[in-house]
């Protein structure tokens, strides 16, 4: 049993980098929880052998990415569906069929890696490392490379302790080091490098960004988008580029009414993210999906829209908008 206690008592402090490390891995916050259990799993079992000669960090770590590399031998990558094709020319046509055989990339909610300021942990759980993008191109290295990548660029690990873990050599993993940064140059994209308005300038924007959804206001929304703006929309295959055709498509699919939809704000991948919630027949604003932001100093640069509801049990919010609790139509 004092084992059993020394063990949750020294290992338990590093659970959310272990998150945060499995989902650069995997693309998904329900496999990143699973593997983190297997990680402590697996740690208790040899935790007897564990002898020091790395730290605890480090030893866990180790775990946690032989269980990501088991588990992405049977597994795709999750893409979001910029990395399925181009995008589309008609914004007024109805959009795609979903596909939902399709594995999406998800939205890692901040609150899951939320901790003390002074939290040691932070570095790794820092939010540059868990940027939409920067995790969306992660999936498409080979698993070893986004290892390998990860490990040296996010962990700051030495060459030589990364070729030890995936028994290989110092210069193997210098090589696929070198491969690993020249594919991410390619797919990830130029805007996610652009730092965020300041806080003030950024809270506005969001302020005029719901309103422009709640009111249906599809001249305000316009004003807050830059010229070169994305939008993305998993399950469906669909994405648009460009200010014309991403309002052009809201305007015609997505907007409705003033008041059909209600917008909470969240967070997720250390980015600003709204839960929109969408009125049915009967006038309560139910779940809808999750939307992720990418903004910038001259406004909203990229926009991708989870349509799942679901997710917004791991963001911690009601299925239900708190002004519908009652199914009393919310006013808008």
């Amino acid at each position: 049993m004092s084992d059993s206690r020394e063990f949750v008592r020294l290992t338990g402090p590093f659970r959310r980098e272990l998150l945060a490390h499995c989902y650069r891995m995997l693309g998904s916050v329900e496999d990143a929880e699973d593997l983190v259990q297997e990680t402590y799993l697996r740690a208790w079992r040899a935790y007897a052998g564990f002898d020091g000669r790395s730290s605890l960090r480090t030893w866990l770590h180790k775990i946690a990415t032989n269980a990501c590399l088991s588990a992405l031998e049977h597994r795709s990558r999750r893409p979001l569906p910029s990395g399925l094709g181009g995008p589309g020319r008609d914004p007024q046509a109805l959009p795609a069929p979903a596909r939902p055989e399709v594995e999406w990339l998800q939205p890692m909610p901040d609150a899951l890696l939320a901790g003390s300021p002074a939290d040691p942990a932070a570095v790794v759980v820092s939010r540059g490392s868990l940027r939409l993008a920067l995790v969306a191109a992660l999936q498409h290295l080979p698993a070893r490379q986004r290892a390998v990548l990860i490990l040296r660029d996010v962990l700051a690990w030495r060459a030589s302790e990364v070729a030890d873990l995936l028994g290989t050599t110092t210069a193997a993993v210098k090589s696929m080091l070198q491969r690993a940064r020249a594919q991410l140059g390619q797919v990830a994209p130029v805007e996610d490098l652009i730092a965020e308005p300041a806080e003030a300038d950024l809270r506005a924007l969001l302020d005029q960004y719901v309103a422009a959804f709640e009111n249906a206001d599809v001249a305000a929304l316009v004003r807050l988008l830059r010229e070169d703006v994305e939008l993305e929309m998993p399950p469906t295959p669909d994405w648009f580029a460009g200010r014309s055709a991403v309002a052009g498509f809201l305007a015609a699919h997505a907007l409705g009414q003033p008041g059909a939809i209600r917008m909470v704000t969240t967070a997720a991948n250390g980015q600003p993210a709204l839960a929109a919630y969408l009125r049915d027949g009967d006038g309560v604003h139910r779940a809808h999906a999750i939307q992720v932001l990418t903004a910038t100093a001259a406004g909203i640069t990229r926009i991708v829209v989870f349509l799942d509801p679901g997710l917004f049990a791991s963001f911690g919010l009601p299925q239900v908008h708190p002004g519908s609790a009652h199914g009393a139509p919310a006013s808008a």
